[in-house]
């Protein structure tokens, strides 16, 4: 049982790192073999639209015929029962290399066919982690639910399952004091940080357990 984590964050040992490190133990705690990458780490491209994958009688068997760094991980993706995706949210959309993985994830196991979208024969459970500086109560007026969920429902379209889980009001700064920055209070967001991270980070490691027990039930 292998479970990739995957950050789309350009910092780690912070907000987006932390809530997939804390999924990574759930997953461990499950069983699974467990790795983070992350992708600000290499120079790749999106979708180059080569069409490789959908050629008649092509031989991709779901992987992006495309080479560059990214390749590696995609063949780790390619061979995991767990995928979780960490991205912190810019202008209410994943970091740009989030989304060319996402992109070149799921291309090429999508199917251009009428009938049977997926050319997975088995269940994968995904999920998206998004960090925040938007607010809980802020999300629905700013259209949150539905355009990162929409990322979700393209991971279980194609790999059977997916969930997605947020963690609003982050801090970005340690010292906020160093910042010109007046929309937000230094202090609620430590106090914020204190009081309703720690929660956030068990409820990833719950959720990277649960994704490996589904991922046995899924396939049995």
């Amino acid at each position: 049982m292998k479970a990739l984590f995957v950050n789309g964050s350009p910092r780690k040992n912070w907000n987006t790192h932390k809530m997939l490190e804390s999924a990574a133990k759930g997953a461990a705690e499950a069983g699974a073999e467990t790795e983070i990458v992350h992708l600000y780490d290499m120079a790749f491209k999106g979708c180059v639209s080569c069409f490789a994958c959908k050629v008649k009688g092509n031989r991709t068997n779901g992987l992006c015929a495309f080479r560059d760094p990214l390749t590696p991980v995609l063949e780790k993706a390619r061979a995991a029962d767990v995928i979780v995706i960490g991205s912190p949210v810019y202008f209410s959309y994943p970091t740009g290399p989030t989304r060319s993985f996402l992109e070149r994830l799921m291309f090429p196991v999508l199917a251009y066919k009428t009938e049977g979208r997926r050319i997975l024969k088995r269940t994968v459970p995904t999920a998206m982690i998004y960090t925040m500086n938007c607010t809980e109560e802020m999300m629905p007026k700013v259209n949150y639910p539905v355009l990162l969920s929409a990322n979700a429902g393209a991971l279980e379209m194609l790999f059977g399952y997916s969930e997605t889980l947020y963690s609003c009001d982050t801090m970005q700064f340690t010292d906020y004091s160093r910042y010109d920055v007046t929309l937000f209070d230094g202090d609620h967001k430590a106090q914020h940080r204190e009081e309703q991270f720690p929660k956030d980070l068990q409820n990833a490691f719950g959720l990277g357990k649960r994704l490996v027990q589904k991922a046995v039930e899924m396939n049995q």
